[in-house]
């Protein structure tokens, strides 16, 4: 009994040493899909969404892919997860953390799903009828609890003080429903946005799940009204620092990467990455007034001379490490990551933080030459 025990406990040890490389595979991005040297080494994929609504009186879900598909991307034995919400869907979060009744309810359709649908995290391929759900994963993407969402001039912050502490029960509520099955959640890389995740809710937060996937990215957005990074090496410390400091355990983290670039309109001639001031991006009903963006890296984008333009004259901040363009044509400010930066991230912050892996948004927006996944690749190969 004894030998089993420390078998099991060595088998645990290996595992958890095992850095997490998790990849998010959204819907609107499948043009272009990498080859499995590009994939080679992740051993989490994410689909991403289910809409939020999906369980709050019914466990039904139809992925835009079939799981086996995108199984056969990956490795033999990469997990595939199921990812519920995302940007601008909180109403069914909303409902379903409210109450214990909704919780609970919430917490079993997620369950009932994850035993009917083809998604596991079974260490190998399996026929359908062996297939085990043993350690299938729910990944949450509520953005934001607490306010700061999509729809936060709608819907004030100040009506949304429940889900601060209804949060962490919710999360907990769905890990006691889907047991041994592994549970993760997104969370927002600005500060400011971290308004669910305070000192005192962290450490309910991050025991109830069982990794963090940080969104250390758009940590520039349109309700900004000067220029700075939207993925920089300074901020992307700052947001695990913050974290850390309020409770969340290190090896719990996932230090997220963006494949996009993104652009803000500036008021004037802007010759520095930060501080420029910027028109007005955002109306005053929440809305965007379409003078900021993001541009992937996928192979269609580089048919654009204006951002063929703007990569080509990118100049890289080394301060706060990020890379950056003025473009005086447009007036538009860029900030995007490079896989230098992606490099220096991994050796100051992943490495140095001791955290427990890395994620990126998403699989196929890097498909014009995929070094920014290959810089991820390396990095992780490196841990």
């Amino acid at each position: 009994m004894r030998s089993s025990t420390l078998a099991v406990l060595a088998a645990a040890t290996a595992v958890s040493a095992t850095p997490r490389y998790v990849m998010y595979f959204d819907q609107w991005h499948k043009t272009t899909l990498p080859s499995k040297d590009v994939t080679a080494g992740v051993n989490y994929v994410i689909t991403a969404f289910a809409p939020s609504t999906t369980f709050n009186s019914g466990s039904s879900y139809t992925p835009f892919m079939s799981v086996d598909q995108v199984r056969g991307l990956f490795d033999k034995g990469t997990k595939v997860c199921m990812a519920i919400g995302g940007w601008g869907d909180t109403a069914g979060f909303s409902t379903g953390a409210a109450t214990d009744e909704t919780r609970k309810a919430y917490a079993k359709n997620v369950a009932t799903a994850l035993m009917t649908l083809d998604y596991d995290c079974v260490g190998e391929f399996k026929s359908h009828s062996q297939r085990s759900t043993a350690n299938a994963s729910i990944d949450v993407d509520w953005e934001y609890p607490g306010g700061n969402g999509e729809d936060y001039k709608r819907v004030p912050n100040d009506q949304k003080k429940g889900e601060i502490e209804a949060y962490p029960l919710f999360l907990a509520e769905i890990k006691a429903a889907i047991g041994t099955k592994e549970l993760s959640i997104a969370v927002p890389g600005k500060v400011g946005d971290m308004i669910a995740f305070t000192a005192e809710q962290v450490p309910k937060i991050d025991k109830a799940v069982d990794f963090i996937n940080v969104m250390t990215y758009d940590l520039m957005n349109r309700r900004d009204n000067v220029t700075n990074h939207h993925t920089s090496l300074s901020g992307s410390k700052t947001t695990v620092e913050t974290y850390i400091q309020r409770g969340m355990s290190p090896g719990k983290m996932n230090l997220g990467f963006a494949f996009y670039a993104k652009f803000f309109q500036t008021a004037d001639t802007c010759t520095s990455p930060t501080g420029c001031p910027t028109v007005l991006m955002e109306s005053p009903d929440g809305t965007d007034t379409g003078k900021s963006g993001a541009t992937t890296f996928e192979v269609e984008n580089f048919n654009t001379a204006e951002f063929v333009n703007v990569l080509k004259n990118g100049k890289a901040d080394t301060t706060m490490g990020g890379q950056w363009y003025w473009d005086p044509s447009t007036k538009k400010f860029w900030t995007w990551d490079t896989p230098q930066f992606i490099a220096q991230k991994f050796a100051e912050i992943v490495n140095a933080k001791k955290l427990g892996g890395v994620m990126a948004w998403s699989l196929a927006q890097d498909s014009h030459d995929w070094s920014h996944f290959k810089a991820m690749q390396a990095g992780v190969k490196g841990m």
